[in-house]
């Protein structure tokens, strides 16, 4: 009998690493193909039209006389066109000359994981690629298209991968994880991530920012561009930090996983003024989806629940109160003398 396993999709980046030429190529095809959309655009929102077909009909011969596209280029074009289109009928689109292209097995041809063949407007390039062991992997799992992008100069391909998940065990016990500020998270068994490094990266960038913002020289203005979505990189990096660890540890102990339900918790948390900052910056839901993907990977059992009064709940004895956590660090009931950190006794 064949093995069935569920299958979760994943997006792989992979750095391509052209020539001078070569970069000059995919620039040129990338600004052609998005000048082309944009054209494309402009009939769709005339007829107010989103259906491919008809778009195709209207545009197609036309749209290649005058941009000098392949046949499959100018067909992912309408498609893009229509798919933007679709989302909101309201509004014109409009795209981005280093907007991405979408390459699918027509246009794109992976040459073992040394190279990728691409059409540009010159004709095929055959493009040396730079791939980690982690993309190594699974690159044999590559499905449908891929999404050519511009990332400050260099071209990665966005390719979606096929990952097996594991079959969920049977837990012996739950490992639960409290999310705040303060401690980005906190696990039952009481290992703490603490949010300090964080808020040190936040200022350190706000400031330097504030300082370059009010130089307003060009040689500021490329600093503060080098600087743009550090921030965003440093906040991605640590959740999967955290989220890998959390998931290991729960593997490892064949524990599933209790993390509160995030949606809302900006609305629903108090803080002080100075904390409000961090509280609507911070991208916890980057944290519960980094959670929910890698333990679907690994096979944890993974459960939400709503994190109401589980700062205010004792675990010995299960009276609620407010009283019962007399400061934001400290848990101590009011009912039966049960004391601890606030956050571990919210874990």
């Amino acid at each position: 009998l064949n093995k069935i396993f569920n299958t979760m999709l994943q997006t792989l980046m992979v750095k391509l690493n052209p020539s001078k030429e070569q970069h000059k190529m995919l620039r040129d095809t990338m600004q052609r193909f998005n000048e082309a959309c944009n054209a494309i655009a402009e009939i769709a929102f005339t007829i107010h039209k989103a259906n491919k077909v008809e778009i195709h009909k209207l545009v197609y011969y036309d749209t290649r006389e005058r941009f000098g596209l392949s046949s499959q280029l100018t067909v992912r074009a309408i498609s893009k066109v229509a798919e933007a289109y679709k989302r909101d009928k309201s509004i014109k689109p409009e795209f981005q000359l280093d907007g991405a292209i979408v390459y699918d097995q027509r246009i794109l041809a992976w040459k073992g994981l040394e190279a990728v063949s691409l059409i540009t407007l010159e004709g095929r390039q055959l493009i040396p690629v730079r791939i980690g062991d982690y993309q190594k992997a699974r690159m044999d799992r590559v499905r449908g298209q891929a999404d050519l992008i511009l990332v400050k100069g260099i071209f990665y391909l966005c390719v979606v991968v096929e990952v097996a998940e594991e079959s969920p065990y049977d837990p012996k016990g739950v490992l639960g994880v409290d999310l705040g500020i303060k401690y980005l998270a906190v696990d039952s068994d009481g290992e703490m991530h603490s949010g300090e490094q964080v808020n040190q990266t936040r200022d350190k960038l706000d400031s330097l920012k504030a300082r370059l913002q009010s130089k307003g020289t060009k040689s500021a203005k490329r600093h503060l561009k080098k600087l743009s979505g550090r921030m965003a990189r440093f906040s991605k990096d640590v959740n999967h930090c955290i989220s890998k660890k959390i998931v290991a540890k729960a593997k490892d102990t064949l524990r599933s996983i209790a993390l509160e339900y995030l949606q809302g918790i900006r609305d629903r948390a108090t803080v002080r003024r100075a904390q409000r900052r961090s509280l609507h910056t911070w991208n916890f839901g980057l944290l519960r989806m980094f959670v929910e993907y890698k333990s679907k990977i690994a096979g944890v059992p993974l459960v939400f629940v709503d994190p109401r009064n589980t700062s205010r709940t004792c675990p010995s004895c299960g009276h609620v109160s407010k009283a019962n956590r007399p400061t934001r660090d400290t848990f101590q009931c009011e009912s039966c003398g049960f004391a601890g950190p606030a956050d571990y006794i919210a874990s």
